[in-house]
């Protein structure tokens, strides 16, 4: 997908952190569509593989003020702030394994901000309940 499909698009360099302690720089570019407030679409890309996730933006939100102790997610996605807050991290586990990733918090809050200014929130359903109805039409006159 181009940049121009999404309403909120950042580019955030973030660092793959290895079981060893090894590190990976990887580049995640976060987006954002008004018409599936509800979501935010992680592609993730390394030297040499690259990986979509779908994220729920309020996980990524509460995942801002969350701590290891106590981290935003419960599932496949975990997002909390390190001891240094201008720092976040993102743990990612799926079929293939699992990831860690460090990530400069203030791109990821500026990123927040932006989709937040256009739906708070909160307010998500607000946006959705006209294409549910008009899916619902849909598939009735099909």
């Amino acid at each position: 997908m181009t940049q121009s499909s999404y309403d909120v698009v950042e580019v955030v360099a973030m660092q793959l952190i290895g079981s060893d302690a090894s590190v990976i720089p990887v580049s995640a570019e976060l987006s954002f569509r008004t018409s599936d407030p509800y979501t935010v679409r992680a592609v993730f890309t390394g030297p040499h593989t690259m990986s979509t996730w779908l994220v729920g933006r309020e996980l990524l939100s509460l995942g801002m003020h969350a701590t290891s102790e106590a981290p935003a997610g419960t599932g496949d996605v975990q997002v909390w702030r390190d001891e240094d807050p201008d720092y976040t991290l993102v743990s990612l586990s799926g079929v293939e394994g699992s990831a860690l990733l460090a990530a400069p918090s203030e791109p990821i809050v500026r990123f927040l901000a932006g989709t937040e200014a256009l739906v708070p929130i909160g307010t998500e359903s607000d946006r959705m309940d006209p294409e549910i109805t008009a899916l619902i039409a849909a598939l009735l006159t099909a």
